[in-house]
């Protein structure tokens, strides 16, 4: 049985929901991790986000964690005896709070992305040299059970030894849109696509043939969004944020979102963070369009394609062996239909039970196979429980329970594959910088 241990958090954005309700007792099931976690205390630079989630966990019934200052953090984990600390903040943050954690004794779970570039990821790793602490990046999309099938269909060798794998991501005018309403849009802050989005599409290729990127080659450009694009197809005017906003498809009202209005909009005066800009807003310097081809130490070949204006949300991925293919096709959201309330869900892999019907995409998800000289065959996938394609259950229960052993799919990720992860993509956007293949041995990240 695992140990119970004591839990601090740091920054308490929409994400930091999930691990706040599990530890608080809010959640109920596969998600409930509250007999070996105990969330005792948390920082944010926002208090008013703070007060919020504190009003839900006191509510539940769970004492109301203790609070610090976000420069309190090495004094808030040696008062408070912590032995874990959840960090859920932006991804150039990431780095810093990682190596203030371990230095002041504590080991680390770190949301995707591990951080978002070379230097960063060095930092990290001087910091788990010299305390012997532990650091784990969370993949939710390893423990979807769509996914765990596939890796189990290679592992399995029933298509032989990979050669080659095409994987295409298509983010829609909503969910793909909402990175360029935020701070990700500025790539000093989340390392653009290729690391804040990429990074889980990277780290499932290396899990599922069992591989280690070495050489990136990349292309890409801001084409959809921004001003310049927006100028360039005539669309005039537009109001500077969302909210107030009515009639456009492209703007976020987060007053007409009981959420969004509590967690940001009614806590702007705190800090100035507007969730709502306008993606066709001058200043973005991130791409929307990318795509890269991927050397492997296997001998296999990645070639990968992200789109963050397509008009449906999902996946393909071919995976070529020397005994077969094999092949998914996951639809998240068949279409971006607008609602007679004139909303739609920004990330369909949140709440799955609520994407839009289409007849000709179908909202699900299915897997080939197919050997050589014989008939294509429907590999069944096993449910899934939740948000992420089925993953945030299972990802919630191995990491509070320590699971290291995950035999045969390995799904528990290490420090080291949170550094192969972000290594496609900081290799990548050094090859977008360059126009240059990039070796990722030369970016001496450490692993």
């Amino acid at each position: 049985m695992a140990q119970h241990e004591r839990y601090a958090l740091i920054g308490t954005g929409s994400r930091a929901g999930m691990y706040i309700a599990a530890m608080s007792g809010t959640a109920f099931g596969a998600e409930h991790v509250a007999d070996v976690a105990d969330l005792v205390a948390w920082c944010d630079v926002n208090p008013g986000r703070l007060d919020v989630y504190e009003r839900e966990v006191v509510a539940a019934g769970h004492p109301a964690p203790v609070r610090y200052a976000v420069d309190d953090l090495e004094r808030m984990i040696v008062d408070e005896r912590i032995d874990r600390v959840v960090v859920t903040t932006p991804d150039f943050t990431h780095a810093e709070y990682v190596v203030r954690a371990l230095r002041a004794g504590a080991d680390v779970v770190v949301e995707k992305p591990l951080t978002i570039d070379a230097e960063s990821v060095r930092r990290i790793g001087e910091a788990i040299a010299e305390t012997g602490r532990e650091v784990i990046t969370t993949f939710n999309y390893r423990y979807s059970p769509r996914n765990s099938t596939l890796r189990q269909v290679i592992a399995d060798g029933r298509i032989g030894r990979v050669t080659s794998v095409h994987f295409e991501w298509a983010l829609d005018t909503v969910h793909g849109a909402d990175y360029f309403r935020r701070w990700h849009r500025e790539k000093q802050n989340s390392g653009g696509l290729f690391i804040h989005k990429a990074s889980h599409h990277f780290d499932l290729v290396n899990w599922w043939i069992a591989a280690t990127p070495v050489r990136v080659f990349a292309s890409g450009g801001l084409r959809f969004y921004g001003a310049e694009n927006a100028e360039a197809r005539g669309l005039g005017e537009r109001p500077s944020r969302g909210t107030g906003t009515s009639g456009d498809p492209f703007a976020l009202d987060l007053a007409s979102d009981a959420r969004m209005k509590e967690l940001y909009l009614d806590q702007e005066h705190h800090d100035g963070y507007l969730r709502d800009r306008d993606v066709f807003d001058a200043g973005i310097t991130i791409e929307d369009n990318l795509a890269a081809l991927v050397d492997y130490d296997s001998g296999a070949t990645l070639s990968y394609s992200l789109n963050a204006h397509a008009p449906w949300e999902g996946y393909r991925v071919t995976v070529n062996g020397t005994e077969g293919r094999a092949e998914l096709e996951v639809v998240e959201r068949g279409a971006v239909l607008i609602g007679e309330d004139g909303r739609v869900i920004v990330d369909p892999s949140m709440h799955p039970d609520a994407s839009s019907v289409d007849d000709v995409r179908p909202h699900g998800e299915r897997l080939v196979v197919q050997r050589h000289w014989e008939g294509a065959e429907v590999v069944p996938i096993p449910e899934g429980i939740g948000s992420h394609g089925g993953g945030d259950a299972f990802l919630l229960d191995h990491l509070f329970r320590r699971v290291t052993d995950d035999a045969p799919l390995g799904r528990v990720a290490g420090y080291a594959d949170g550094v192969r992860a972000v290594s496609v993509g900081i290799a990548g956007n050094r090859s977008l910088a360059t126009g240059q293949p990039v070796l990722i041995g030369d970016l001496e990240l450490g692993v």
